[in-house]
């Protein structure tokens, strides 16, 4: 059996405003990933993808649920981590621009982590840094340059090796290409990739682009208005995908090949406009703009259910379908 080296257990986040409203972030998530697997966390902007990543790492306290790594639980203690466990999680950003200290080198940036984190003396840690740039594929004088001399997929490569610096079996990537050019983002793809089997580490690859998902996750989880959809491998969510927003998202990514257009959805136009997150739809988030919803999609709320092995989803009109 796999171990699961992260499992999310009801997840909220809520976040209050001055009219005495609320926006529901994070309405409920069970999700979890296993040891040296690939999660796609796919949504819109504005569905909690980054929410739920910063909740992990500690940046936002949740307001309910369970956040258990490697059997810990993380939310005992609000937005504590330990010093191991900040370790064990590290995070890449979206923009390594805004992550990266325009003020340090690029050596100085990574040398915090390497002094923080390891038992190393001062010319270890200084291989130690060397090491890492080697690692991610980058020449060793950039130890001696700032972030803004270099290119926007070789400070994200910066940030990749700044977060290796501690030893993580758990690495969170919020969007970690959508800011660079389509060439770069190949090849950091890749190294992250190859560094994944070469330090067995476990990926939640935060994205929008499900294209990217093919290539990359072992499983992919869809995101809507907080809440998820669907869950399932990525062979499977492809080919088969179930929930109606999971397919009106699928009908509409950009193929290369006659083959790949054959096997995606045919074309569903999207209905309405995505509800805000303060006033969320009674029943299914997603009914009010379902060319499939029934009566009781507006009424009640469905519950995510595996409905093919390893494959969940939450959707009436799927049960029903299921139980003919």
């Amino acid at each position: 059996m796999e171990e699961k080296i992260l499992e999310i257990k009801g997840l909220k986040k809520y976040f209050p405003l001055k009219n005495g409203k609320v926006v529901k972030a994070v309405d409920g998530v069970d999700l979890e990933i296993y040891k040296g697997e690939t999660l796609g966390l796919v949504g819109e902007s504005g569905s909690g993808k980054s929410t739920i990543a910063y909740m992990v790492v500690g940046m936002y306290g949740a307001t309910q649920g369970d956040i258990l790594f490697e059997g810990e639980n993380l939310t005992k203690n609000g937005i504590k981590r330990t010093r191991k466990q900040k370790g064990n999680i590290q995070i890449v950003f979206q923009d390594p621009g805004s992550s990266l200290n325009s003020r340090t080198t690029i050596g100085q940036s990574m040398m915090l982590p390497v002094k923080i984190h390891g038992n190393l003396e001062k010319g270890q840690r200084e291989e130690r840094v060397k090491s890492l740039l080697e690692t991610v594929g980058l020449p060793l004088d950039f130890k001696d340059k700032y972030p803004r001399s270099i290119g926007g997929g070789e400070r994200q490569l910066v940030s990749v090796a700044r977060a290796l610096a501690t030893n993580p079996s758990l690495m969170i990537l919020d969007e970690p290409t959508s800011a660079l050019d389509v060439s770069i983002q190949a090849k950091v793809i890749s190294k992250l990739m190859e560094l994944q089997k070469e330090f067995e580490l476990s990926y939640l690859f935060i994205t929008h682009d499900l294209s990217l998902m093919r290539n990359v996750a072992d499983r992919v989880a869809i995101l809507y208005l907080g809440r998820l959809c669907e869950i399932a491998p990525a062979k499977d969510f492809f080919e088969a995908p179930l929930h109606p927003y999971t397919q009106m998202l699928l009908s509409s990514i950009p193929v290369a090949t006659a083959e790949e257009e054959e096997k995606k959805p045919a074309k569903i136009l999207s209905e309405g406009e995505i509800p805000s997150p303060v006033n969320v739809p009674p029943g299914c988030a997603f009914h009010l703009r379902c060319r499939c919803r029934l009566p009781i999609c507006s009424q009640e709320r469905p519950e995510m259910r595996e409905v093919l092995p390893g494959h969940q989803v939450c959707c009436h009109k799927v049960f029903q379908e299921m139980q003919k």
